[in-house]
């Protein structure tokens, strides 16, 4: 049955790809009608059937018209040919740096009877597919094997594609897990060969890149109008092979499933479960440990080393992830790489340009991180230009260091002068008096959302929200929170206006030629923020400088929350709740009770950047 459901999906994948080259001969067929009337009306003077002044007049202007269509209809076939498709940027991986990992994947080709990926290429993404890179504007294929040439009168069989892998399996899974996995992948090879499905797949990229090329900005007028033509041509064609295309692609598909039922099918579905884990993992990673690094012009380097740390972390944490390290003893993927340091470093920079739009290459204000210096030089920092961007909003404000005009100048900024600002009249409460017999475990963990540091934000959603959000407008207290938001987010648009970005930047990768740079981001990571998050954000950074520099408290990471502050050597999640208690209630008391347990005197100035 498997094979038969394999022919089956072949067979209909085929029908669909002569389907889209039906399209394309259409497409060709109208270019020639003008041409075809037009030696018909020349023909006819030949023979003296279409003779007079009238007939003349049609021949000039079937003639004239047949050379305009036709000189279209060349231009836009060039452009359709010549025009560079999409790429996925990934990283490159050589047959020299992992050949037990291509020895694996033809191992798995030769066992599903289908030809061999051309290549192996990382991407920072929990998934995996094949990609054709044929194309001249991709560089020289790879020379065909001898029996790759067809005798004459036959068609070269085309060159395999490149078998593109999330470079988070590799450290995560298993071998024999990412073995599982890939077979359904390297599978589609084999309706890939087919010479009709090719051509239908080069078809239809040909006309997306050619829409891609009528849609770029900044032309003449009257280049303008050519792409305009040229757009219109190429999306009327997209249009009238979009369902083939698509059930092309299922039925290739469909075909690669069947093929690949044969090879680990019981292995295969323990393996799915572990790509919504590391799927999982690798989002809670970005989103909570990357980020905040980038933000601060570093990027760590082992991201996908990471994932592992993250997941074990999950797995002694949540019940539900118990059975998932018992697979830790086993032998990583990652393993069949020679240098897997150098591949997991290259991959992490690569993501840093997807999701945040980095530049393409280290330096003074983009240097890579590792997890052992991530609390020192990403946590503390992170925190202290916060706290620092935080008392500047207040400078402007004219707030005063002490509500008492008779109290010394503490010589530095404080924590008690946030707590004093943003405290509703009426609320005042006397900060007792703090114990030093003990500290509790405390929550100083930064939001993933937090604001960037100054000089050295990249992205471009770091502005914040509206200050007029709800509840923010009703009391006194409401406006003081307001108006203080309204300071750092009009600081951060400042910051942000004076920071290039990721496309911007000096340095392109091999590869980065490929793809547009002016896109970066791909996949940013940084959600809308309100103004109440960013004073929330802010008010937090305060405690945890103020805790480092009076409670004797360290900033760390964990894997799973990112950024995080260590009272006691433990760590509580009671301290969002307080400062949210400050900043929508203007209630002080929760904190200051908290500080006091904690050991930490806000009277005390701290140290920022």
């Amino acid at each position: 049955m498997t094979g038969i459901g394999a022919e089956a999906g072949a067979q209909a994948a085929r029908s669909r790809a002569l389907a889209v080259l039906r399209v394309r001969g259409r497409a060709l067929g109208v270019a020639l009608l003008p041409a075809a009337a037009a030696v018909i009306l020349l023909t006819g003077v030949s023979t003296g059937h279409f003779v007079g002044p009238g007939w003349d007049a049609a021949r000039w202007a079937v003639g004239v018209l047949a050379v305009l269509v036709l000189l279209a209809a060349a231009g836009i076939a060039l452009v359709v040919a010549r025009a560079r498709p999409a790429v996925s940027p990934t990283v490159p991986v050589p047959e020299r740096s992992a050949p037990d990992l291509y020895r694996m994947v033809r191992d798995l080709a030769e066992r599903l009877d289908v030809p061999a990926p051309s290549a192996i290429a990382l991407t920072p993404d929990c998934d995996s597919w094949l990609e054709d890179r044929t194309h001249a504007a991709h560089g020289p294929p790879p020379r065909p094997a001898p029996d790759e040439i067809a005798g004459p009168g036959r068609r070269r069989i085309p060159v395999a594609p490149v078998l593109v892998i999330g470079s988070p399996f590799l450290w995560w899974m298993r071998v024999g897990e990412l073995r599982a996995v890939l077979a359904p992948v390297i599978a589609g090879t084999g309706p890939s060969a087919h010479p009709d499905i090719a051509a239908a797949r080069r078809f239809v990229r040909g006309l997306d890149a050619a829409v891609a090329v009528a849609s770029t900005s900044g032309r003449c007028p009257l280049t303008r109008g050519v792409c305009a033509v040229l757009g219109w041509v190429a999306r009327l064609l997209l249009r009238g092979c979009r369902e083939h295309a698509t059930q092309m692609e299922r039925g290739v598909a469909a075909a690669a499933a069947e093929r690949a039922q044969a090879v680990d099918y019981g292995l295969r579905i323990v393996a799915q479960e572990q790509v919504g884990l590391a799927y999982a993992g690798w989002d809670r990673l970005l989103t909570r440990v990357a980020l905040p690094a980038w933000r601060m012009g570093r990027w760590p380097s082992g991201l996908d080393a990471g994932v592992v740390a993250a997941l074990t972390e999950l797995s002694r944490r949540d019940r539900l992830a118990e059975g998932f390290t018992s697979r830790l003893g086993e032998r990583p993927a990652c393993d069949l790489l020679e240098e897997p340091g150098a591949v997991d470093e290259a991959a992490s920079l690569l993501a840093a340009r997807l999701f945040h739009g980095g530049p393409a290459e280290s330096g003074p204000d983009w240097a890579p991180v590792d997890w052992q210096a991530y609390p020192e030089e990403v946590v503390d920092r992170t925190w202290r230009a916060d706290a620092a961007r935080l008392h500047r909003v207040l400078d402007s404000l004219g707030v005063r260091p002490s509500l008492d005009p008779a109290t010394p100048d503490p010589g530095g900024p404080t924590l008690a002068r946030v707590l004093d600002h943003l405290t509703e009249p009426g609320l005042e409460a006397a900060a007792p008096k703090p114990p030093y017999d003990g500290l509790l475990a405390a929550d100083g963990e930064c939001t993933p959302q937090g604001p960037p540091a100054p000089d050295d934000e990249i992205g471009p959603g770091g502005t914040g929200g509206n200050p007029d959000a709800e509840g923010e407008a009703e009391a006194p207290q409401a406006t003081r929170s307001a108006t203080v938001a309204a300071g750092l987010t009009a600081a951060l648009a400042r910051e942000e206006s004076g920071v290039p970005g990721g496309a911007t930047a000096t340095g392109r990768s091999p590869e980065s030629v490929l793809w547009d740079d002016d896109g970066l981001p791909l996949f940013p990571l940084q959600p809308p923020r309100t103004a109440r998050d960013l004073l929330t954000d802010h008010v937090t950074a305060m405690v945890c400088c103020a805790a480092v520099d009076t409670a004797g408290a360290v900033p760390a990471l964990d894997w799973l929350d990112g950024p995080s502050l260590l009272l006691g050597g433990e760590r509580a999640a009671d301290l969002t709740p307080r400062v949210l208690s400050l900043v929508e209630e203007g209630d002080p008391g929760p904190l200051r009770d908290w500080l006091a347990a904690s050991g930490i005197r806000p009277e005390k100035p701290v140290r920022l950047v």
